[in-house]
C-alpha cells in the first residue's frame, strides 16, 4: 500500500499536483498537509478547498515559532522574494519529511513549478538536499524538467502522465486542471503570502533587527501607512473604517493612540521605547506623529488643526495643535515610509 503527504496550499497548483498522484493506480491514500504562520492568508479558504475536493485527512501545522528561518532573511538585511521562497520550502519540506514518517507515508507531494519566484531546477534540487528529503518529494508538475525521484522508479507513479510545466505556463496549468474536472478559482501565491509583497519584506527586514520581535508587530506591518523614524518610533495609521476597526486590536498599553479633530479621519498607533525619552523628545515625537496623521486627512495644509492624543494606560487625554505636512517630500526629511 504506496501513501503519500502532499503539502497543500489551496494554489490551483497544488490542488492539480494532488489529483494527478491520487489518480495514480498504486497510490491508495494521500494525506493533505497545510502549514500556517503569521505571513500566511485564508486559512479557511484552503481547508474548506481541501476538504472539498479530496477525500483524505486534512492536517495543518503552524510554523509561527520558525518565522526566522521561514524568511530567510540574513541579519545584516537584504530581503528578496527568492531568497524567502527558498528557506520556506526548505523548512516545510523538512517538517513534512517528519510527518510523512509518523503517518507512515512514503513520498511527499508538491505543487512547486520550476522558475517560480526565481528558483530553478537546480535550486530545487538543492533545497530538498539541505531539509534531507533526498529524492522522495515528486513534483508532479515539473517532474520532466528534474530527475526521476523515487517514487517514479518505483514504479508508485507513471513518470509518463506527469509534466515538464514551469511558472510561466499558467494557462497549460488550468488546461490540465479542466481535463481533471477541478472547477475552482486560482488562489495565486501573492494572495496567500504576504512576504511575496515587496514592502512587506523590507519592513520585517527591519522589524528583524530588534531584539524583542512579536506578532503584533509582525501583523502592523500589512497596514499600507506604516512610518518608521530611528531608532525605534513606528508610526501606522488606519485610514478607512475596516482599517481603523483592524488597528484597534493591536494598540499595547505602552503604545500612544492618536487621531485629529476633524471629520472621520485616520487613526494612528505610535509605538516607541518610550521610557528611554526625555520629556522633550515624547512631545517630538507626538507631534511628528500628529503632523503625519493630519497629513492623511481632509484638512488645510496650511491651517493649524487640533489632534488629540493618549497613552492606553492612561484615561487622560490631551490635545495639541499642529500644521500637516504639505507632503511626503517634507515628512521624508523627518522620518520614513517603509516600504512603499
Amino acid at each position: 500500500m504506496v501513501r503519500a503527504v502532499s503539502l497543500f496550499s489551496g494554489s490551483l497548483a497544488s490542488i492539480v499536483a494532488t489529483k494527478l498522484v491520487q489518480g495514480m493506480p498504486q497510490v491508495e491514500e494521500v494525506h493533505l498537509l497545510h502549514f500556517r504562520s503569521p505571513f500566511f492568508r485564508d486559512y479557511d479558504r484552503t481547508k474548506e478547498l481541501g476538504k472539498q475536493l479530496f477525500q483524505g485527512s486534512f492536517r495543518s501545522q503552524s510554523v509561527k515559532r520558525d518565522f526566522v528561518e521561514l524568511t530567510n532573511i540574513p541579519h545584516n538585511g537584504g530581503y528578496n522574494r527568492r531568497s524567502c521562497c527558498m528557506g520556506c520550502r526548505r523548512l516545510m519540506i523538512r517538517k513534512a519529511l517528519r510527518y510523512m514518517k509518523k503517518v507512515g507515508a512514503d513520498f511527499l507531494i508538491t505543487g512547486e513549478l520550476v522558475g517560480a519566484r526565481g528558483v530553478g531546477a537546480e535550486d530545487i534540487q538543492e533545497l530538498t538536499g539541505e531539509a534531507g528529503a533526498e529524492d522522495r518529494v515528486l513534483r508532479p508538475l515539473s517532474a520532466r524538467l528534474l530527475p526521476p525521484t523515487l517514487p517514479e522508479r518505483e514504479g508508485w507513479v507513471d513518470r509518463e502522465r506527469l509534466y515538464g510545466l514551469t511558472h510561466d505556463q499558467r494557462d497549460e496549468l488550468k488546461k490540465i486542471a479542466e481535463g481533471l474536472g477541478i472547477r475552482v478559482e486560482d488562489f495565486p501565491a501573492e494572495r496567500r503570502c504576504k512576504l511575496l509583497l515587496p514592502y512587506f519584506g523590507r519592513r520585517l527586514e527591519d522589524l528583524l533587527q530588534e531584539q524583542h520581535l512579536t506578532l503584533n508587530g509582525l501583523e502592523l506591518l500589512e497596514f499600507p501607512l506604516y512610518y518608521k523614524k530611528p531608532p525605534d518610533v513606528k508610526i501606522v495609521l488606519g485610514c478607512s473604517k475596516e482599517e481603523k476597526r483592524r488597528l484597534q486590536n493591536f494598540f499595547l498599553p505602552e503604545d500612544l493612540r492618536l487621531y485629529v479633530l476633524t471629520g472621520d479621519g485616520p487613526m494612528a498607533l505610535v509605538r516607541a521605547n518610550w521610557r528611554e525619552k526625555s520629556p522633550e523628545q515624547v512631545l517630538e515625537i507626538i507631534e511628528l506623529a500628529a503632523r503625519i496623521t493630519a497629513m492623511h486627512a481632509n484638512v488645510d495644509p496650511c491651517r493649524r488643526v487640533p489632534a488629540s492624543y493618549r497613552f492606553e494606560h492612561s484615561q487622560e487625554t490631551h490635545r495639541i495643535h499642529i500644521v500637516p505636512f504639505a507632503s511626503e517630500e517634507e515628512l521624508e526629511k523627518h522620518c520614513i515610509r517603509l516600504g512603499f
